[in-house]
């Protein structure tokens, strides 16, 4: 069976960034609350004086901040891109340089909005909440722009500068670590940052489980992932990573286990979900000193699928449809299932799947055409698909043609052994 990826736990983990992005930095400097504790106390950075006396820039810049937030990009480089040109104050410069880079960073030009924050930054007036603010968010930019190492010296700068540290900070490390293939040092950062809260972001485990998988503790990932399922059995991402990592560490009983506990907690939703549970109960059934108990599960679990609309009739689908009841020894309806995926199939899979089970009920006659079919249509080992003709033309007692069969099957080296000793003992070719 196929393996289920972990995309979708990449995917999470990379939401990280976009998480430990900070607030735009607004302009506070004649609210009342610029007198509030500063964020930063110890920074070893003295603060600068501002130079702002103009009003008007001061209303200007605001109404560009806030159009920022808004996301009104037309507006606020209407509003900021002049003050950025014309201002004499360096400090409204800086602060409509970052509004700016924001504005690039959301409409996909990181390397414009990191040009403009580290101007914005290198400006030099910048109170100290703002300055931080600003250098952590730059951090957050090389990291989506995949420049990670200058992220990591960039969030360690933050740290030593302003003396501050939070779980945030070194998540985002590590997420920068583990896009580096440094696996021990995202564990090590993932795992300082989980320890300095009592509410650590679940996508932080999210992250410590790709760093175990990725370098190849899959039992670590594994424990990883079923502690968060029975943390939040009805987490529907925690389900889905936990599943993911079970069926790539080819664990599928315990996979199937979680899905039927999935199932009872109304998790199973989506066609990939439906599909993926049949197809572990064919696996399990091909085990199985009964295989019909698990293939009939593999049935009723697609049928249920088809009967919500959520399981398409796609050829794939009644493919598996057909390979379920076929290994729980249920010809007929495994037939009547690849018969339905002839039709639906760019190649000729179906059709000789379904001339194969026509084969094993001695049917030769209805077989025959249906193998032809596939061959004619593509199928992906021709050698066998020709000695599956010979098989059903021997049925037929049709001689001359089960030899032609096989002569074409000998062309194929992976059945050219096999047809070359059915012809010597036939005695044909010699």
């Amino acid at each position: 069976m196929k393996h289920a990826s972990l995309k979708m736990l990449a995917g999470a983990a990379f939401a990280l960034m976009l998480a430990s992005t900070p607030a735009l930095a607004s302009d506070n400097s004649s609210s009342s609350d610029q007198k509030a504790a500063p964020l930063y106390p110890n920074a070893t950075r003295k603060e600068p004086k501002l130079d702002l006396t103009d009003a008007k820039e001061q209303k200007t810049l605001n109404e560009g901040i806030d159009a920022v937030a808004a996301n009104d990009k037309d507006k606020a480089t209407q509003l900021l891109q002049p003050l950025v040109d014309n201002s004499k104050s360096k400090y409204v410069q800086a602060m409509a340089l970052q509004g700016l880079a924001r504005i690039h960073a959301t409409s996909n030009d990181l390397p414009g909005g990191i040009d403009l924050l580290k101007r914005s930054i290198d400006n030099g007036v910048l109170p100290n909440d703002a300055y931080f603010q600003l250098q952590y968010e730059l951090a957050t930019f090389y990291l989506l722009n995949q420049q990670y190492q200058p992220s990591i010296d960039t969030v360690e700068k933050w740290r030593a500068e302003g003396k501050k540290e939070t779980p945030e900070s070194y998540a985002l490390e590590g997420e920068a670590y583990y896009r580096m293939q440094k696996y021990p040092e995202s564990i090590a950062a993932i795992k300082k940052a989980q320890s300095m809260t009592d509410k650590p972001d679940p996508r932080w485990n999210q992250l410590l489980m790709l760093d175990y998988n990725d370098s190849g503790q899959k039992d670590q990932a594994t424990a990883l992932a079923k502690q968060q399922v029975n943390a939040a059995p009805t987490d529907s991402t925690a389900f889905h990573n936990s599943l993911s990592l079970l069926i790539q560490s080819q664990k599928y009983a315990e996979a199937l286990q979680l899905m039927e506990q999935g199932k009872a907690n109304g998790m199973i939703t989506t066609e990939n979900d439906y599909v993926t549970m049949a197809k572990l109960y064919t696996n399990s059934a091909q085990d199985a000193s009964d295989p019909a108990v698990d293939s009939g599960k593999a049935v009723q679990v697609l049928q249920d699928g088809m009967s919500k609309g959520v399981v398409k009739p796609t050829a794939d689908n009644y493919v598996l449809l057909g390979d379920a009841n076929m290994v729980g020894g249920d010809t007929d309806a495994a037939t009547a299932a690849y018969k339905k995926a002839i039709p639906l199939a760019t190649n000729g899979e179906p059709a000789l799947k379904a001339g194969v089970a026509l084969l094993t009920q001695n049917e030769y006659s209805a077989a025959k055409p249906l193998i032809q079919q596939a061959i004619s249509k593509g199928v992906q080992h021709k050698g066998r698909a020709y000695m599956d003709l010979a098989q059903a033309n021997v049925g037929l007692k049709d001689k001359a043609a089960a030899a032609e069969a096989m002569l074409e099957a000998k062309k194929d080296p992976e059945t050219a052994a096999q047809a070359s000793a059915w012809l010597q003992k036939a005695g044909v070719g010699n």
